[in-house]
């Protein structure tokens, strides 16, 4: 079944070529169904290609979805025109007289400097604060995840001396857990940041469940107990090319920076990329809006 979006957006093109099916706006109105209403807080800069790797995996499932872009009003992007964000996403105030059956934060390239000192610090915490009550389920990616980690369970990331940036492989711990089910013993993340989140402190913590997690990066998926909240802290979203991209990038720049890990054939940036992740993150997103949206929210939630 389709995504919903506005039949304008640019990743509806991107995903038509593809063979997923789009549904706009109009023809959605003449179904007799409730779709599921997910709201996706995109804080990323590159906004366009993080809409279309997010509804990508979302449309991998047998549900109609209604997709909802929300942009910070704190904070001035630097990367995405306003006239493209007034047009297609709306502003978070616009959040607060809705619930949704699902929210997505995303990461962002802020993962270095303090919480308190991004500048839409507190409008991002007002946001996940008022998601707790009216939203069933959240889902939270990398900085996004270390943002909640910290907001609501105290578990603040650690710097690292050099970027996690790669295919790093997680253990799967809980592997009967329905968001895991299916998934190898140890399975591909595409990751990419200088920061981790202690595997002990998710351990310590009576209200979070470790259900993966890489010796190296720390860990790399939990949960709350109550199953309302989900913090991946990899990309599994990201597409096959996302990481060349952003090494290129940083050597053009002059940083120093090791390849990425696993992810080069033979380790050679001259040689193509082959996605290793792909079927990992569409069952990860199918089992998430399955197990933890669909089947879990309340009807009577949204009324």
């Amino acid at each position: 079944m389709p995504i919903k979006i506005q039949s304008d957006l640019p990743a509806v093109k991107t995903l038509e070529k593809e063979n997923i099916f789009v549904m706009t706006e109009n023809r959605a109105a003449t179904q007799d169904i409730r779709p599921l209403k997910i709201a996706i807080v995109n804080l990323m800069p590159t906004k366009e290609t993080t809409e279309t790797q997010l509804m990508r995996l979302l449309s991998n499932t047998p549900l109609q979805i209604d997709i909802s872009l929300v942009r910070m009003e704190s904070h001035v992007s630097k990367n995405t025109g306003k006239a493209y964000l007034d047009k297609f996403y709306i502003p978070s105030s616009e959040l607060y007289n809705q619930k949704f059956d699902g929210m997505i934060f995303t990461g962002a390239p802020v993962e270095q400097i303090p919480f308190e000192s991004v500048d839409y610090w507190d409008e991002l915490c007002k946001i996940m604060d008022w998601a707790q009550e009216n939203v069933f389920c959240s889902l939270y990616i990398c900085w996004g995840a270390m943002a909640g980690l910290y907001h609501f369970h105290g578990i603040n990331k650690q710097i690292v001396n050099k970027k996690y940036s790669g295919i790093y492989y997680s253990k799967n711990l809980k592997p009967k857990d329905p968001l895991v089910r299916g998934f190898d013993d140890e399975f591909p993340v595409p990751t990419s940041r200088w920061t981790t989140i202690s595997t002990e402190d998710v351990k310590k913590n009576k209200n979070l469940i470790l259900l993966a997690d890489n010796e190296e990066t720390g860990a790399t998926l939990c949960k709350s107990k109550d199953n309302r909240a989900i913090f991946m802290t990899g990309h599994l979203e990201y597409d096959t090319d996302t990481l060349a991209k952003e090494y290129f990038r940083d050597v053009n720049k002059g940083i120093k920076i090791e390849k990425p890990l696993n992810y080069f054939r033979d380790n050679n940036p001259d040689e193509p990329v082959l996605s290793t992740w792909r079927s990992t993150a569409h069952l990860f997103y199918a089992n998430w809006l399955n197990y933890y949206v669909y089947q879990a929210t309340p009807f009577e939630f949204l009324q």
